[in-house]
């Protein structure tokens, strides 16, 4: 089994609404998670209602710390824009995304990142799939 981790800081946005893309579109033969490296404890109610209106229940994710997480080589590394938070797991593939938290942002401008993050989570899981 392959595993894949998102990180944010509170693992309450970004790297919850990538791990259930992650779930969504999941090709196969991959275990998803996603932590944060200062967590809230909780998933933030935009990204709840965000998945939502694509009927998928985001209510039932947990916020989660990089403690949480299995001491496994990774075959991905997604941060979502933590700064000198980033975490230090080992995997194959390491990468930033820099995507700025959406909390604060209007449902609209809230779902536009969700859907960005749906497109990136694709195009990793091609990538992984070809090889790239």
């Amino acid at each position: 089994m392959k595993h894949i981790v998102f990180v944010c800081i509170e693992n309450s946005c970004r790297s919850q609404l990538a791990e259930a893309f992650g779930h969504i579109h999941n090709p196969g033969g991959f275990e998803i998670h996603s932590s944060g490296s200062r967590p809230s404890g909780k998933v933030n109610e935009k990204a709840v209602a965000a998945m939502a209106a694509l009927n998928y229940d985001l209510g039932t994710h947990s916020s989660k710390s990089l403690d949480d997480l299995p001491n496994v080589d990774f075959a991905a590394v997604i941060t979502m824009g933590c700064g000198d938070a980033c975490p230090h797991l080992h995997g194959t593939i390491h990468e930033d995304w820099g995507i700025p938290d959406p909390k604060h942002l209007p449902q609209d401008e809230f779902n536009q990142t969700r859907d960005f993050i749906e497109g990136k989570v694709k195009d990793l899981f091609a990538r992984i799939e070809s090889g790239g």
